[in-house]
């Protein structure tokens, strides 16, 4: 017996069952994929090459390690004692201290101005900061060996004074014990100044245009305006510009080590070229005991500042 259709009427059709595209933990992120996988290369070579190579520093400098003793043995605070009773340490501590306040001061300097000179957005400008900027990417060792060559008594600097004023110039700018301090902090100060100007030109970007036109109406003149609103408001690129100026050349070397390598007299002997000249005599326990000496001086002097500059930034809150 055959089922009949009746005309008019079709036959009710079943729901058809459709595979779903998506696997059920569809909407849960793998364990695989998750974001921070990304950082553990960086992590590992953050650890390896700075969290564990700190941590040992800690650890040799209360050892007699050295490449005159066979075994390492735990000295206490003897070679503290010692160093600090030798009188070097102390020296090189306050020469460490004297440069990175003259680089802070002339790089922010340079920085800041080089950014009022250069803030119209010209092409002569734009040229010019680009100038400015490419010592920033060279190598602070070629920086050190090229003023070395231009400030010799027979160098560039004194040929260029000769033709100028007519008369033989033989100025040792490298060999005072007086301001040679100072010439290297320059030098240092302008190999960094263009990462300050960018850094000062970002944050006059983003002074409201409002501002500065009320005080125009007003009367206030270019002083004014830049003491009272425009220098207040860079409170941000302040902090951040002195901060690094600060604790980058209290970390200083290269450029001391190829100008004047310490000298004259040990008046540029910073404590990194100390600690350099340590590790080369094999007293690796010394030199790391000064490491950890400097890290404390970097410490302590870096939370005050920082601390003291973000107040400043009060007024922008």
């Amino acid at each position: 017996m055959t089922a009949q259709l009746t005309p008019g009427r079709t036959r009710p059709s079943r729901p058809v069952p459709t595979l779903s595209a998506d696997p059920p933990t569809a909407g849960r992120p793998r364990r695989s994929d998750h974001p921070l996988w990304f950082l553990v290369p960086a992590l590992a070579v953050l650890v390896v090459f700075f969290f564990i190579p700190t941590l040992f520093n800690f650890v040799y400098a209360f050892t007699n390690w050295s490449s005159f003793h066979s075994d390492i043995a735990f000295v206490g605070g003897d070679n503290f004692a010692a160093l600090f009773q030798n009188g070097t340490l102390l020296t090189d501590l306050r020469t460490t201290l004297v440069y990175a306040v003259l680089v802070a001061v002339f790089q922010n300097l340079f920085g800041l101005v080089l950014a009022l000179v250069l803030e119209a957005d010209t092409r002569i400008n734009r040229i010019a900061r680009t100038a400015f900027f490419v010592p920033v990417v060279m190598s602070a060792l070629a920086v050190g060996y090229i003023f070395q060559a231009l400030l010799k008594p027979a160098g560039g600097l004194n040929a260029i004074l000769g033709f100028l004023t007519g008369h033989e110039v033989t100025i040792a700018w490298l060999g005072s014990t007086t301001w040679t301090l100072l010439v290297v902090a320059i030098i240092h100060a302008w190999k960094w100044m263009g990462l300050s100007m960018l850094i000062y030109l970002a944050g006059l970007k983003t002074i409201p245009g409002d501002v500065l036109e009320a005080a125009r109406i007003d009367g206030s003149g270019w002083w004014s305006t830049f003491r009272s609103i425009r220098f207040p408001l860079l409170a941000p690129a302040v902090t951040f510009n002195v901060a690094t100026a600060l604790l980058g050349s209290m970390n200083g070397f290269d450029i001391v080590q190829a100008t004047t390598a310490g000298g004259p007299g040990g008046t540029t002997e910073l404590l990194n070229i100390f600690i350099f000249r340590t590790f080369g005599q094999g007293l690796f326990a010394q030199a790391t005991t000064m490491s950890l000496s400097l890290f404390v001086m970097v410490t302590l002097l870096a939370f005050p500042v920082i601390f003291f500059l973000r107040k400043r930034e009060d007024v922008l809150s």
